[in-house]
């Protein structure tokens, strides 16, 4: 293996999880290809397709020329144009042109990263014309890829994977973001401290604090004394974390204590994906 060790756990991570949404499209029949998923506005056809298209643009192949309709209308925003490329130009693709089409793109990816021997330092092409390191660009597809196997299992009533080496490196990423959704986002107070009690398959206590310019920090030392404290599973928190549901649907799986206007605000931001 060439592949940077610094690397590796996310190429382990695409691997487990899109061998696991190869195993779940296996069986279906042309009509649960339609099913509808947590993802807003997507099919079981739609999640494989933007699958499909990561994984194209992660080998460098152009981008399909294709016109996207005009009533789609959980696409907002241009990021969301970009993505919805992929999936619009499949739509219509059967059931065996789509899993013949993933196992050529598993088959092709497995080979390029046999072959990867890049620094993770080394700038790749990211979505819109971005530039990030290879490290990030990898760590951002294993992410990627999980949340949408969880997309699937949902839709198809398939749990599973929830502690995966995809949800390791999910757990990392939105951990990531939780600084930015408390102290910029929710506008916690300066010199405060909200704790995140999380439990299941994937079980995390993090603080985050709110120094005196208001900017956060994550933190694995239990706050004594913290503004709020947000408890909940595991599945819940990713689910929120990805916009797949509101607080609202899932206020009987969470547990909010202390500042009331504070949690509402940090739920209300929670969703982290575009």
């Amino acid at each position: 293996m060439s592949l940077h060790p610094t690397l590796q756990p996310y190429a382990d991570a695409w691997t487990h999880s899109i061998e696991a949404i190869s195993e779940l499209l296996q069986p279906l029949a042309e009509a649960e290809w339609n099913r509808r998923t947590p993802c807003p506005g997507w099919s079981v056809r739609d999640v494989v397709s933007h699958v499909i298209g990561l994984d194209c643009e992660m080998l460098g192949d152009p981008r399909p020329i294709h016109s996207l309709p005009r009533d789609l209308f959980h696409v907002t925003n241009e990021h969301q144009r970009y993505m919805e490329m992929q999936v619009d130009v499949r739509r219509h693709h059967t059931a065996p042109e789509m899993t013949s089409e993933l196992e050529y793109v598993i088959i092709r990816r497995n080979r390029q990263l046999r072959n990867e021997s890049r620094d993770p330092g080394t700038k790749v092409r990211g979505p819109l014309g971005s530039e990030l390191t290879l490290g990030e660009s990898m760590r951002r597809h294993a992410f990627d890829v999980w949340v949408h196997e969880q997309d699937l299992r949902t839709a198809l009533g398939r749990p599973g994977n929830l502690d995966s080496p995809g949800a390791l490196v999910a757990r990392d990423v939105l951990l990531g973001e939780l600084p930015r959704v408390v102290a910029e986002d929710a506008q916690a107070p300066r010199s405060s401290a909200i704790v995140f009690d999380v439990h299941g398959p994937v079980e995390f206590l993090r603080t985050i604090r709110v120094d005196i310019q208001g900017r956060g920090t994550l933190e694995t030392a239990p706050a004594l004394g913290p503004a709020a404290t947000l408890t909940l599973d595991w599945e819940t928190y990713v689910r929120l974390a990805c916009g797949r549901v509101t607080p609202e649907a899932v206020s009987d799986r969470l547990k909010a204590e202390g500042d009331a206007e504070l949690t509402a605000a940090i739920l209300n931001n929670f969703k982290v994906t575009q």
